[in-house]
C-alpha cells in the first residue's frame, strides 16, 4: 500500500534480534512521560492495546478516543495517533511489522481499517490477556535456538485472537448483500489509489461494475456517494499532512494529485469548513 509520510513522525521498531516486533506490559497514571507517544506519530508497524485495567485517552486521526478496561484497540500503520494520558491503566502493547505478519494475517488487518475500541466479554480477556503473557514471557527467552520464529509465531497467534474479536462484530462474507460486498472492494481500491484517482467512474471501472451502481451500493451501505468517500479519504491525509509537515498547502495539494491549488482549497473548505491554513493555525495553537 502506497502510504504518504511528509514529515510525519514514524516511531520505528527497535533494531535487534527480535527486529521488527516489540512486546510489553506496563501500567500508567497520568500523562505517558514519553514524548514518542505524547507527539502525534504513525507506528512503524501494526499496533494493538490490549486495555487490562483503567482507561487510556488517545487521539486517533484528530479525533479522541477514551479506551476503558476491558478493551482492545487496532492501530494501522497509515493512523496518526497520540497518546493523551493514562488513568490508573494496566495495557499490554504489541507493534509488529509487515515482514513478521502471516500474509493472510496482513490481509486480514488491511480490511479491518480504520477501527475503533472493541470492549470485551471476561472469558475473551482471560484468553487474550493469557495468549499476551505467554508471548511477553517468550519474547524475554532470547537463548532459545529458534527465538525468531517462536516470537513470530506466537505474536502471529496474538494478533490473530484480536483480529478475530473485531470479525465477530461483523457478518460473515456469505451473509453480506452484494452491495456491502462492493463497498468494501471499493473502500479497498480507494485506499490504494487515492492520491492518484479521484474519478468515480475510473473507481467503477477498476471493480468491473457501472458508476451509477457502484455508488448505489456505496450509498446504500454507508449514506454515502462514492465521491463523498473519495474527498473524505483525501481531507484526512491533507489535514495529517498540515498538521505534521511545514510544506506549503500548494505542495500538499499536489502531494495529493491535485494540480488546481484553488480547486484543492475549495474542496477543503467544503469538508471541513475551513481553510487549510485556518485548519493548520488552529491545531497548531
Amino acid at each position: 500500500m502506497k502510504r504518504i509520510s511528509g514529515n510525519i513522525p514514524v516511531n520505528a521498531l527497535p533494531a535487534g534480534i527480535s527486529e521488527g516486533i516489540i512486546i510489553g506490559r506496563m501500567s500508567f497514571d497520568g500523562s505517558p512521560n514519553f514524548k514518542e507517544v505524547e507527539r502525534s506519530h504513525r507506528d512503524g508497524g501494526y499496533s494493538f492495546i490490549l486495555q487490562v485495567e483503567g482507561t487510556t485517552h488517545i487521539e486517533i486521526d484528530f479525533q479522541k478516543h477514551i479506551i476503558k478496561a476491558p478493551s482492545l484497540i487496532y492501530i494501522h500503520p497509515n493512523q496518526v495517533h497520540r497518546v493523551i494520558t493514562f488513568k490508573k491503566a494496566a495495557i499490554c502493547s504489541l507493534m509488529i511489522s509487515a515482514e513478521n505478519l502471516h500474509p493472510e494475517m496482513l490481509k486480514v488487518l488491511e480490511a479491518l481499517t480504520p477501527v475503533s475500541a472493541l470492549p470485551l466479554k471476561t472469558d475473551v480477556l482471560s484468553v487474550i490477556s493469557e495468549t499476551a503473557s505467554m508471548c511477553v514471557r517468550l519474547s524475554e527467552r532470547k537463548g532459545e535456538k529458534l527465538y525468531e520464529a517462536i516470537l513470530k509465531g506466537s505474536c502471529n497467534t496474538l494478533v490473530a485472537l484480536v483480529a478475530s474479536q473485531y470479525l465477530a462484530q461483523s457478518r460473515p462474507m456469505d451473509k453480506h448483500s452484494r452491495f456491502e460486498v462492493l463497498t468494501k472492494a471499493f473502500k479497498t481500491v480507494l485506499e490504494h489509489n487515492f492520491t492518484t484517482v479521484k474519478s468515480p467512474t475510473e473507481y467503477a471501472g477498476r471493480l468491473n461494475v457501472s458508476t451509477p451502481y457502484l455508488n448505489e451500493c456505496v450509498k446504500n451501505t454507508t449514506g454515502y456517494s462514492v465521491s463523498h468517500h473519495i474527498q473524505q479519504r483525501v481531507v484526512l491525509e491533507a489535514k495529517r499532512m498540515l498538521y505534521h509537515s511545514d510544506k506549503f498547502v500548494k505542495e500538499i495539494a499536489g502531494d495529493l494529485g491535485y494540480d488546481d491549488y484553488s480547486y484543492f482549497t475549495r474542496l477543503f473548505v467544503k469538508v471541513t469548513g475551513m481553510t487549510p491554513l485556518v485548519f493548520r493555525g488552529k491545531n497548531h495553537e
